[in-house]
Parts: structure tokens; sequence; C-alpha cells
């Protein structure tokens, strides 16, 4: 697979520069709008900057940032020991050379995503209702799904793309407030009066209409490169899920309960984010068509059927094979040498945790992760003691015996 490694690598650098394009673009045509032709290179400089400080962090902290926003918090192995098993199994199959950081979200919601600069600096994120919703099989299949973007060198591109794309975002919403605000103060009729005679008033005001145009269309554009390359590493993230695992249903089945699961959208999820997603945080099901069109992310009936025709294999060419069956397209995402790859058999199914224990779950894993105490006592009762508590001591409600409180996690 190293070719689709190198292929990833060429396209997000062309997607970087376009996208940077774009941003340099609505620089000059604000800078024009605001300080008219001879003070467009202000923009241009304004737009540069950004960009090099916010490509800077991309390399730098550029997963921190979108872990914060995300609201994702670091967990140990005791807070969800099998979450961790599971992404120990899925980095051996994967051969990469650290395990990933992980972290859970506190949300309701099921969804994932991985995030890093490289296999060596990597993170998965999980939300405790993802936790809450799987089983083993279909928790593994979604961790294979993350660990396959972090072998194909997609984190650093989601990473920087989604830095990049927000800068486009936030430039052109300062933009188009600051002009709402200044029409309001009545700022630009003063501006327009006080150009040199009646034309050079229509030029700045030209101008400055292609700047709010500029500035309306250059997230949709810098979207639209996104969305040209996203699909495409979502089915190969897919493909090798199933090849690591070995159970393509796993992944199917998972993804089906995120999509038809009655949770409200993932509130810390937004337009710079979603993305990131395995499945899109937004999608509701009176929208699925509307959502399918202008998402990212292929449609899910349509990830789940190519799975579930991997019948006969779990390969990247039985990936292949089942992509081709379905959308009559011999144009697979799967690269030539992934074709060539070696058989891989389908395992069977494992042993089922029962949905009732895996709900009642949820509870202690928000608690877990919000900083929660917990204390067994002799009598078998576990106390569960927030963090804002400040005495030393708790008794228990059962048999009365006190308890020392000598260290509280994070």
């Amino acid at each position: 697979m190293w070719e689709q490694i190198r292929a990833n690598k060429r396209n997000s650098i062309i997607l970087m520069a376009l996208m940077g394009a774009v941003l340099l673009l609505l620089g000059l045509a604000i800078g024009a709008g605001f300080f008219g032709q001879d003070g467009a290179w202000i923009g241009v400089i304004i737009a540069s900057g950004l960009w090099f400080i916010l490509t800077l962090a991309s390399f730098s902290i550029g997963d921190q940032i979108l872990l914060s926003a995300s609201k994702a918090k670091p967990v140990t192995k005791q807070v969800h020991a099998q979450l961790f098993n599971v992404v120990e199994e899925m980095t051996i199959a994967a051969g990469l050379p650290n395990m990933p950081n992980v972290y859970i979200i506190n949300d309701t919601a099921p969804n994932a995503f991985a995030t890093g600069r490289n296999p060596k600096n990597a993170s998965v994120a999980v939300t405790a209702g993802l936790l809450a919703r799987l089983n083993r099989d279909e928790l593994q299949g979604v961790v294979a799904h993350e660990i396959a973007h972090i072998i194909n060198r997609d984190i650093l591109f989601v990473t920087m793309a989604g830095i990049m794309l927000g800068s486009i975002v936030l430039l052109s919403q300062v933009f188009l407030r600051g002009m709402f605000y200044s029409s309001m103060m009545g700022g630009s009729s003063r501006r327009y009066s006080s150009g040199r005679g009646s034309g050079g008033g229509q030029a700045q005001l030209i101008m400055l209409v292609v700047a709010i145009l500029a500035a309306i269309l250059a997230p949709i554009m810098a979207q639209l490169l996104y969305f040209a390359l996203s699909r495409r590493r979502e089915y190969l993230a897919d493909a090798g899920a199933a090849r690591l695992t070995r159970y393509p249903e796993g992944l199917a089945c998972a993804l089906e309960k995120i999509a038809n699961d009655p949770a409200p959208q993932l509130a810390g999820a937004n337009k710079v984010t979603a993305p990131m997603y395995i499945c899109n945080p937004f999608k509701k099901k009176k929208q699925a068509k509307l959502s399918d069109l202008t998402s990212t992310h292929p449609p899910i009936s349509e990830r789940v059927k190519i799975l579930r025709k991997m019948t006969y294999g779990a390969s990247f060419r039985d990936y292949s094979n089942a992509y081709s069956q379905l959308t009559n397209s011999k144009n697979t995402p799967v690269p030539a040498s992934g074709l060539t790859s070696e058989e891989v058999t389908l395992r069977q199914a494992g042993k089922k945790q029962k949905a009732e224990k895996q709900l009642h779950q949820i509870g202690d894993i928000m608690r877990h992760v919000n900083g929660f105490l917990f204390l067994t006592c002799v009598c078998g009762l576990k106390l569960k003691i927030p963090p804002n508590y400040k005495g030393k001591q708790v008794r228990c409600p059962k048999c009365k015996n006190t308890l020392d409180i000598k260290q509280k996690k994070h």
C-alpha cells in the first residue's frame, strides 16, 4: 500500500496548495474591498500571515487543537479496558510503531475519529455513546477503520485541511460581520463618498461587492476541494478495516447503528471537525439523501452494502470486487498495489455482550471521563465520588462504613 501512502501525501500537498490559493485570493479581494486596488496587498499579507501561523499550528499542535475542539479527554485503561484491548490488537495487526493515544468524548451520540501527524504520534477518539452501543466486533471494526486512516497517512491531511478550512471560514466570517456592523454604523457610505470623484467611489464599490462574493464563495470552494479526496479515503479506510479485523460485518453493523441511533447530533462537532468522524455527525434521518450529497463521507447505506458483499474474503481485492459489483465502476478506491495483496480469510463473529450491560456502562464511562472517583466498600457497594466533593472521608450508605478519600483521579 505504499503507492496509496505516496498518493495521499502528494494529494495532501496539492490540496493544501489549492486551499492556500483560495485563502490568498480571499485576502486579495478583502484587501481591495477595504483599502482599494492599491491596498489589495495588505489583505494578501494578512492572509499569508494567517496561513503561515495556522500551518505551523497544524504540524505542531493541530491534533491537540482538534481534540480540544471536540471536547475529547485522555483516558487510562482502567476507564474502559475493552477499548484499550481493541486498540492494542489493531495496532499490532496494522504493524504501527506506537499505540495511538486513546480519548473519550463525553457524548451520547455514537461516533469516532483519528488525528495526529504520523503513525508514531496519533490519537483515536470515541464517544461514550459508541462504547455503550457497540459490541466488541463492532467496536473493533470502528477502531480498525481509524487505524487504517493512520496507516494511509490520512490523519495529517485531515488535521491540516481542517485547520486550513477553519482559517478560510474565520477570515470570511470576520469580514462579513465587519461589513454588517460597518453598514449599520453608516461607515460604508462615508467611505464611498470620500473616494476620488464618482468614478473612484464606483470602482471601490465594485471591489467591495467582489470581496463580499469572495467571502461567501471561498469557504464553499475550500469545502468542495476537501470533498474531492475525502470520500475516496473513507472507502479505502473501510477496506483496511475489513482486512485488519477479517470480519467486514462488524464494521457494517457499527455503521448502521451509528446512522440509525436516535441520539441528538454530536454536540462537540462543528463544520471544521465533522469530516474527521467515521460518520457525518450532523446527519439526520429526514435529511439522509441531502446529507449523502453534501457530506465529505460516502453514503452509509452504500458503505454497508459493499462490506456485506465481501462474502469470500477480507482482502483489498475482495473489497475492490465488491465495490465494482455494487457501483458498476472499475475505478475502485483500492490502488493497483492493493489488488495483488495476499488472501485474507473471513473469521467467525465473537461472543456478543448483552445490550443491557452495555447501556448500563455509559453512565460509569461518562463519570470516569468527568473525573469521578470510584471506591468499592467492603460490603461490595461501589461509591461514585464527584470531582467537586471536598471531604476527606465518605460514609457508605449501605453498611455505614467510613472510607478514606486519599487521591482523586483527573
